[in-house]
């Protein structure tokens, strides 16, 4: 059992979602065929919606889903049947699937969804850096381009980078660069396709599915002596040379490796 568990958390965060909702789809609509078999009971669409987004929620929790996918699980089928309570016209779902796809361009593929960190992760990577040397950082997977920018005013002498394959967060990334006038240089691109040797400091904040290949990406590429950061994901091949806790919870916590 703790096998197969662990072989279904490593598919895509996506597919584990969509086998979750079906689950949950099935199994309370063989509930109400069951009730209506032994009491006159027929459930109204929104009870039955609600009694799905629950078990939804429940599966989630089950398959040690992040805790932030339990209000989505929870609310994805009531939001659809709501949404046909008031005959919206079809480009409105036409409009919100390209909204996803470029949010959320390449999740599927990489199992890397769009996380944003705060600001006691930031805080927490400036005494890791070189002080007085410059230095090459990049944040792989950089979302908005917030940790870029944010140590950018701290390490003049520094070169910040980051890379996003997906296209709005990449878009809104360059965008803030030229309102603020910023040195940060934000590359559209994999970072798989990346060669890491090429920075000093390497920032990650990802997903467990993808720390293994980065970990092998990052000893065959880094130099020695270069940091790889990674925030609340472990590289388990090794200890990290450094752990330090955010908040309570694995979730909160900074690991750094000096390779």
């Amino acid at each position: 059992m703790g096998e197969d568990l662990r072989v279904m958390t490593r598919l895509p965060v996506s597919l584990q979602s969509l086998l979750v909702q079906c689950a949950a789809l099935l199994l309370v609509a063989l509930l109400a065929l069951l009730l209506r078999s032994l009491i006159p009971f027929q459930a109204a669409l929104w009870q039955f919606a609600l009694v799905q987004g629950a078990t939804a929620a429940v599966l989630s929790r089950l398959w040690r889903q992040p805790v932030w996918w339990l209000p989505l699980h929870f609310g994805f089928f009531p939001v659809i049947v709501l949404a046909q309570q008031f005959s919206l016209p079809a480009w409105i779902y036409l409009a919100a699937f390209l909204l996803l796809v470029l949010f959320y361009w390449s999740s599927f593929r990489t199992r890397v969804p769009l996380y944003l960190s705060d600001r006691k992760a930031w805080d927490a990577i400036i005494p890791l850096l070189p002080q007085a040397t410059p230095f090459r950082f990049i944040d792989i997977g950089s979302g908005f381009g917030d940790v870029p920018f944010y140590l950018e005013s701290r390490f003049p002498q520094a070169q910040f980078s980051g890379t996003e394959i997906a296209p709005a967060p990449w878009l809104i990334s360059r965008v803030r660069s030229w309102i603020r006038h910023s040195r940060v240089r934000f590359l559209r691109r994999d970072y798989a396709a990346l060669d890491l040797a090429g920075y000093d400091v390497v920032f990650a904040f990802l997903s467990p599915a993808a720390m293994p290949q980065l970990w092998q990406q990052a000893q065959s590429q880094m130099r020695q002596g270069s940091l790889l950061i990674s925030l609340s994901f472990e590289a388990q091949a090794r200890q990290p040379d450094l752990v330090i806790p955010l908040a309570e919870g694995a979730r909160h916590t900074l690991y750094a490796w000096r390779m």
